[in-house]
């Protein structure tokens, strides 16, 4: 896979990726999430769900290069459509938030991406309060 040859869809997927690996311990829960996500959710609506896997390795190949992770932010950016920032950015904190344990290294990677993605705060934080509150068990 090059750069160029990234869809929308793939970018959104290394979004979630890359916040589930930031901090080298991608959880079972995560997993389930990202995969629930493009099953389900509008903006994979024609995604064939075969090549989640392939996606997820492609990006983190992309992840273990010197400087991946700004990379990796540079083509979420490039690829995507700026209608799109804000769903990479809930994507990412759906999934940091999954397993309830949103960890320093996320935190840090959610800001990176919001500033990647020139998203103001406000909406960063409305965005991660609705990810939070969604994953909420009784």
């Amino acid at each position: 896979m090059t750069d160029t040859s990234l869809t929308p869809q793939e970018a959104l997927i290394f979004a979630m990726v890359t916040i589930s690996a930031v901090d080298r311990e991608i959880s079972d829960e995560e997993l389930r999430r990202i995969g629930s996500i493009v099953a389900e959710l509008p903006p994979f609506e024609g995604y064939n769900r075969d090549w989640l896997v392939n996606e997820a390795q492609a990006c983190g190949r992309y992840l273990v290069k010197p400087d991946g992770l700004n990379t990796v932010l540079q083509l979420v950016k490039t690829v995507l459509p700026r209608r799109l920032y804000e769903t990479a950015y809930v994507l990412a904190a759906e999934v940091a938030a999954s397993d309830l344990d949103v960890r320093d290294e996320e935190i840090r990677c959610l800001e990176l991406l919001a500033e990647t993605l020139e998203l103001d705060k406000l909406t960063c934080a409305a965005l991660e309060r609705a990810a939070r509150a969604r994953h909420q068990r009784v």
